[in-house]
């Protein structure tokens, strides 16, 4: 059966802890050295791009493709439910790895190349879009309007439902993904009832994990004309805009990754005390990016507590590094797997008879490592244009090396956990 975990063999990775803590924080340390003598003015904005690709913008929005991707993922929901139910009580049921592989795991990859395509597969989204088509209403109105207190805070808790499904509960079969999914599809099938289609893009999770991870996308949008671009992936983080539930939304996404791999070698947990771990690793993400980034003068208070909104996009590239190197060897290797269940629920092959490619230790390795210590890197200057933009002038060095710290020891923590401890 498969089942999404961190990177449990990573304490046989065949690079130096040592050199890795040492290296990573070097060159955290220098990147910031250089950012403050050579990056004066802010530089990275949405409406920056290399090229308009207006070609690729008639494809992406024809109706057709949209519609055949809506319906595949309708398709995909509805089987991966009935045959999962069917073969309940098989190791290699399909709905186990298209949940936990094809759908969290794969979304980070997929979004990253094509940018927030977990709005064009919805099967929720497709089917609210659909009725309201029969019914002759716009999808965008609903019973009442969205509240906006509420901005992403649905979103936050629907993916902690889901990493405390995946990470802290400790019997997690089939009974437990199936039932899941039928009170996240009721859920969101209420919410777009009683919102319209604005609560898929703040208030689901997927949705709103897919398009967290796509601001890094070299795909965007131009903000005017709404054609898709290529663009510097940085260019993109400011398009994560503030709200309420913005820092949380990244808060569970990192939290969860580094209990992931902390749980990877403390086990003997049950569910109860695992959840509470849990909370506490992202409390602590949470808070403590909160501290740092406050930690600055020269601002009232109403300033200061809008800060960590206002920054909470330089978070995203330490998370999308942390999901890369805790997953990717999952996409692979477990990815494969699913494939094959769904083939042999199909009739097609054995199961018995099939193993999947392995990957190479010092590849996984070097990917790893790489994903963390570079999304930091992407983050240190993400954060670096965003002071610029934010805290007042005098602060503008001063104010960062709380967030500056905060990074390095991140950087220590990941891969500490990534090496198993």
């Amino acid at each position: 059966m498969v089942v999404a975990h961190g990177t449990g063999e990573a304490a046989a990775f065949p690079v130096d802890i040592t050199y890795a803590l040492i290296g990573g924080s070097w060159a955290l340390a220098i990147s910031f050295l250089v950012l403050a003598f050579a990056w004066k003015t802010p530089r990275l904005s949405p409406d920056k791009h290399v090229a308009v690709l207006r070609r690729l913008t008639r494809f992406a929005d024809s109706r057709a493709l949209r519609e055949t991707l809506g319906a595949l993922g309708v398709a995909l929901t509805a089987a991966a439910l009935i045959i999962g139910f069917l073969k309940r009580d098989t190791h290699d049921n399909p709905l186990i790895g298209t949940f936990f592989i094809w759908l969290w795991v794969g979304l980070i990859a997929a979004s990253l190349v094509f940018g927030p395509i977990g709005r064009v597969v919805s099967p929720v989204r497709t089917l609210h879009r659909w009725v309201s088509r029969a019914l002759g209403r716009d999808p965008e109105d609903g019973l009442r309007a969205y509240p906006a207190r509420l901005g992403r805070w649905p979103a936050a808790l629907g993916l902690f439902a889901f990493v405390w499904l995946e990470l802290a509960v400790v019997e997690k079969g089939f009974t437990a993904v199936f039932w899941w999914c039928i009170v996240y599809l009721a859920i969101t099938v209420a919410g777009g009832i009683l919102f319209g289609s604005r609560w898929f893009s703040k208030a689901e999770p997927f949705e709103v994990y897919s398009s967290t991870i796509a601001s890094m996308s070299p795909l965007g949008r131009d903000r005017q004309s709404r054609e898709l671009v290529l663009r510097n992936p940085l260019n993109g983080l400011p398009t994560y805009r503030t709200g309420p539930g913005a820092v949380a939304v990244i808060a569970v996404l990192l939290g969860s990754t580094a209990f992931d791999a902390w749980s990877a070698v403390h086990k003997g947990h049950e569910t109860l005390g695992r959840t509470a771990i849990l909370l506490v690793f992202i409390a602590v993400v949470g808070v403590s990016f909160c501290l740092a980034t406050m930690a600055t003068g020269g601002v009232t208070g109403k300033q200061r507590r809008a800060i960590p909104g206002r920054m909470a996009h330089t978070l995203i590239p330490i998370a999308v590094g942390y999901l890369v190197a805790h997953y990717a060897k999952y996409l692979v290797e477990d990815g494969q797997e699913t494939a094959h269940s769904w083939l042999h629920a199909f009739g097609f092959g054995e199961p018995d008879k099939w193993a999947p490619f392995t990957d190479h230790p010092t590849l996984l390795s070097v990917l790893a490592v790489a994903s963390i210590v570079v999304g930091h890197l992407l983050a240190v200057v993400s954060a670096h244009d965003a002071s610029l933009r934010i805290l007042p002038r005098r602060h503008h060095l001063t104010g960062q090396l709380a967030l500056m710290l905060l990074m390095v020891g991140y950087t220590f923590g990941g891969l500490y956990l990534l090496f198993g401890g």
